[in-house]
Order: C-alpha cells, then structure tokens, then sequence
C-alpha cells in the first residue's frame, strides 16, 4: 500500500553569511523553523532483482528524472543499504518551486521516510538474525547517522527536515542541532509573482564581499559570535561550540557534534523570539542583495512587519534567498490583517503556523 508523507516547509529565523570559502561554499549561520504548510509526497516501493524509479508530479516544473532531490535521496539510500526497489515517487505541490522554503529539500526527506516505510527498514535494521538484516553491523543508530550524512550529499538544508521544529544551522547549513522548540506563532508566507535565482544571489553577495573587503577568515568570528549568540537565546546559555563528541560521549545529531554542551538544548520552552527579544536583531544577509535587485520584495516584508500597527509582526524577513517573504504573529486574527494588507498589492499569500518538533513526526504520516 502507498505510504503518504506530508513534506513541510521551512523558514530561516534569520541568515548569517559568511565570505566565499576556498572549497566555493559559504559559512553560515541560521535557525531553521518548519511550518505546518506542506507537499505530500508518495511512495510504493517493493524488493527488485533491479533498482527502478518512476517519479511524477502534479507540477509540471518539478524535474521526474535524476536531477530531483527525492530521486538522489531515495537512490543514495538503497545504495548505502544495498537494496535493490522498485520505487514510484509522486509529489503533490502546495509550495511554491524555489522559493526559499526548502520544498525541494523537504520533498528528499519526506521520499526516503516513506521508502523506509514501505520497504519496513527500521523493523529490519539491527535484526537479530544476520540473514534478516539489511546491511551487516547496520543499526538503528548508525543508520540515523548515515541517514544526516547522505541528506547533506543531496542538499545543504537537506539535514534539517530529519530534525524539524527549530533547528540550528552552521557551516554550510548542512550541519545541525535541535534547539528548544519556540511556542506555534502564526505565520503568513507571501509568495508573489517573483523568481529569485540562488546562485545569482551568491554571486552578489561575493561581489559585495570584495566591496566591503570581507574575506572567509574575517567572517569566521563573526559566524562564532552569531551561532553562540543563536543558542543563548533560545536555550538560555551559551555551551561551548566544538567539533566533537559532547562531555556524554554521544555524537551529535550534526555532522560533527557542534554543540558539546548536549543538556543545555533542553531549555526554556518558552518562545525565543518574546522572551529575549531576539527577533529584533535577527536578519538574513541575502536581503542586501535581493532586495535591490528587486525592490517589489522589501516592500512586501513592510507590509508585512505591518510597522506603526496594532496588528504588527513579532518578525519578518525574507525566507533564505527568497522569493518568499514571512511575518510572525502572536494572534491568528493579527496574522489575518497581514493577509488583508497584502490583497491590494496582488501579492498571494499562506496563513499557517510553526510546526514543533513533536508535532513535525506525529503528523508526517498522512493516515
């Protein structure tokens, strides 16, 4: 039978850049927050003499060939679990296709949790008997691990929809932590008629690195500065940012354990964004450069910050390189009153909340 996945949004509380680095990529420091506004992505999936796939879309701009992230996610898996499928993908957009809120990347995840589910490979992983197990010495946990590490080959903020809820990002984006969840606020995404491309984006950013003489090892400070300062707000202490294994001896859920100091990611419950006032120097770097290039996309983060009003947003921003733009609000009825701001401008938009973590995993069955 199918296995349904919901595969949900995300937006960036904030997006921190660093200069180009040698290797081409940038450092960064970001949270990430899902949302409850998803795809769904479908599976069949059952043992093959040969590995196949058939993916298709109700959204004819979604490549259904290699090039599409749940294809190299779910061909990366059977690979490393040395499984030969037959697989059938479809994806139903809700999003919007490159529009900052990581759908392509969600898509990925939400392919491999229903591959896992079709094909039972947590009931199999770690099997007492060798001949029932998928892969020999392959557990649950060592899965988890090599699960992150092949999200991190298909996509930078690929790792993060195996975390959901808030979710700190460093490095590349592809290296994460669980953060205290912030309490659901609602959430109005504006997608308007705009297409913002990424690497076009980086590329200015470089040019006004060099403008500003910003090199990769000034920036590096900064990035530390910022990713410590990400975490005393949200868990209400600053541990120690290492590479490493925590004082528990228990790897991380990041690539390389960035935070040591594992028991402080259980703090206050309480929102970040009210309690410590974070949301009032939090900002996203690709805003320097998008929004000159198109100035339509400032003017919509105004009405949605909706300034001056009773109705204004706790933040709003940009969601990574764009074109999508949020506002947070602690009101449903406040959030209303963005959307109605933004029907005489024609700008589209999506009424929905932050997804916690908890909420993240119970709901991504579709039953």
């Amino acid at each position: 039978m199918p296995t349904a996945v919901r595969s949900h949004a995300k937006i960036n509380l904030g997006l921190y850049i660093g200069a180009p680095r040698p290797d081409g990529f940038h450092s960064l420091a970001t949270v990430y927050q899902t949302l409850e506004m998803h795809d769904v992505v479908t599976v069949t999936a059952q043992p093959a003499s040969t590995t196949g796939f058939q993916l298709t879309s109700n959204d004819n701009r979604v490549p259904t060939d290699g090039r599409n992230t749940a294809w190299k996610m779910v061909e990366l898996a059977l690979e490393e679990l040395k499984i030969s499928a037959a697989v059938e993908i479809h994806i139903e957009k809700r999003l919007p296709v490159q529009g900052g809120l990581g759908a392509g990347s969600a898509n990925a995840v939400a392919a491999l949790i229903g591959l896992e589910k079709e094909l039972g490979i947590e009931d199999q992983l770690g099997a007492p008997d060798p001949a029932l197990s998928l892969s020999k010495g392959l557990d649950s946990e060592t899965w988890e691990t090599k699960r992150l590490g092949l999200a991190a080959q298909v996509g930078s903020d690929v790792p993060l929809f195996l975390i959901g809820g808030t979710v700190l990002g460093l490095d590349r984006g592809q290296q994460v932590e669980p953060l205290p969840d912030i309490e659901p606020v609602w959430c109005v995404v504006a997608t308007p008629d705009i297409g913002v491309s990424t690497p076009q984006a980086f590329r200015d950013w470089d040019a006004l690195c060099a403008a500003e003489g910003l090199t990769a090892e000034a920036s590096a400070d900064k990035l530390n500065k910022l990713s410590r300062a990400y975490v005393s707000a949200f868990t209400g202490s600053t541990p120690e940012l290492t590479r490493g294994k925590n004082p528990e001896g228990r790897q991380g859920v990041g690539s390389s354990g960035v935070l040591s100091n594992w028991e402080n990611l259980a703090g206050p419950q309480e929102s970040a964004l009210v309690r410590t006032g974070i949301s009032s120097w939090i900002q996203n770097d690709f805003e320097r450069v998008v929004f000159p290039q198109h100035p339509s996309l400032a003017e919509i983060k105004r009405i949605l910050a909706g300034p001056g009003t009773p109705e204004a947003a706790v933040h709003a921003s940009l969601s990574g390189s764009g074109s999508a733009l949020y506002g947070l609000y602690q009101t449903r009825g406040d959030a209303v009153k963005a959307q109605e701001r933004l029907k005489p401008a024609g700008v589209r938009s999506t009424l929905t909340r932050t997804l916690p973590r908890s909420a993240y995993w119970r709901e991504m069955l579709l039953k």
